[in-house]
């Protein structure tokens, strides 16, 4: 199957996780594509294949070569972002992108100049979205090069190769994808999350991150009588939030710079809960950053008189290069398997996080190659077909340079 028609089909589903759910995982809907998945790594030859209660996909490509060379293992995520509609996704197909604007849907345009990695991927083959909904590609792109990666040795048994892992997790996006991850079932030297951007990228390093809960309790009187009573949660909200530093929102933001980022705020006049990201490469900045929150508490309780404000800190997850030093190998194999392939590698700090992080830290190692997708979470994504297949060569080279490493073969 062309890898085109692969993405596109794994698309068609809408498996958007949800922040509010208590169920694991998050949305049944993201079962529906497990379950797809299953069937189509049986087809291709995997062995030990199950989905496990929590949706999580677990499969193994048996080894070829009486077991030499590591065992690698390759993890995408299934959820899409809560952030836009992932249902009735009308992809666009661009053959050959001649490097002008493409027109979305009545206002909704990707111009170059503004969207300015369009200039990379001149000449390739894209899909866009329609202007309506996301794309997808973050991460079924992920997916779809793991499962043509797949079906190339399915259908080239003289392609050798150790023991292959393949996982596919939901809730990525909602920060809860490793929560029920196996790492002894999948039983995996390290393994790489498929799950970015530009194809010439890999990272090894990614956001420290944080949830920060601000919960206002004021005080609501009839505003007919409400003079020296009244306290609106809902302007003391906007005062807390105008306190934090404005030049560390993520609209200021680049590269290593820190940010925190105001992402749900609902609310009346008795009590207004703020939801908040906080973000930094640097653990100990990053601390600074939250000391912030802490401190604009102090000083609206004090002014106020009670405990007007609330404040809860939860970890989310941390930098995985202060695991994978330990594993320059690791990283060093990427490089060579891209300089193979005809990439240009690329060292990119992650603005984000991967499943690979937690992993990496609950004894995983776990950098992250890109994908070939580009502005996700919304109607402006698309995919480079272009960089997919370049992705499923990687992931072959990444194999046979291990495999050829360990048997000490000249190529």
């Amino acid at each position: 199957m062309k890898i085109e028609n692969r993405f596109l089909k794994y698309i068609s589903f809408n498996t958007q996780s949800d922040y509010y759910s208590t169920t694991t995982p998050s949305t049944a809907c993201q079962k529906e594509l497990a379950e797809f998945l299953v069937e189509e790594m049986r087809i291709l030859g995997l062995v030990n294949v199950h989905m496990s209660e929590y949706g999580v996909v677990y499969g193994t490509i048996p080894s070829n070569n009486d077991h030499q060379g590591d065992v690698i293992g390759f993890i995408a995520h299934m959820d899409t972002s809560p952030d836009a509609s992932g249902e009735n996704i009308h992809p666009q197909v661009i053959r050959d992108y001649d490097g002008k604007r493409i027109t979305l849907h009545d206002d909704f345009i990707l111009d170059p100049q503004e969207f300015t990695d369009l200039q990379k991927v001149i000449g390739h083959d894209l899909i866009t979205t329609d202007g309506t909904t996301l794309l997808g590609a973050d991460d079924k792109a992920g997916i779809a090069i793991i499962m043509s990666m797949a079906e190339y040795m399915f259908k080239h048994p003289e392609f050798k190769h150790n023991d292959i892992q393949i996982a596919f997790t939901p809730d990525e996006e909602v920060g809860r994808g490793t929560e029920h991850f196996d790492i002894e079932t999948f039983h995996a030297d390290y393994a790489y999350t498929i799950d970015g951007g530009d194809i010439n990228e890999f990272y090894f390093e990614n956001f420290n991150a944080y949830q920060v809960l601000v919960e206002i309790t004021g005080k609501s009187i009839h505003p007919g009588s409400a003079k020296n009573k009244m306290i609106n949660s809902l302007e003391v909200a906007q005062t807390f939030n105008q306190l934090l530093p404005i030049q560390q929102r993520p609209e200021f933001t680049e590269g290593y710079e820190g940010f925190h980022h105001l992402n749900h705020m609902q609310g009346t006049c008795e009590k207004t809960r703020l939801e908040y990201i906080v973000r930094n490469h640097d653990y100990l900045k990053l601390k600074n950053q939250i000391n912030d929150f802490k401190r604009i508490q102090a000083y609206l309780n004090s002014l106020y008189g009670y405990e007007l404000v609330d404040v809860t800190i939860h970890e989310q997850y941390l930098n995985m290069k202060d695991v994978l030093k330990d594993y320059p190998e690791i990283v060093e194999q990427v490089e060579i398997a891209m300089q193979d392939v005809g990439l240009h590698p690329t060292i990119v700090p992650i603005r984000g996080g991967t499943d690979g992080a937690r992993l990496s830290y609950q004894g995983l190692p776990c950098p992250n190659l890109g994908t070939g997708g580009f502005y996700c979470h919304g109607p402006y994504e698309f995919v480079s077909i272009t960089m997919m297949k370049k992705g499923v060569e990687l992931l072959l080279r990444l194999i046979r340079n291990n495999v050829y490493e360990k048997q000490d073969i000249p190529f």
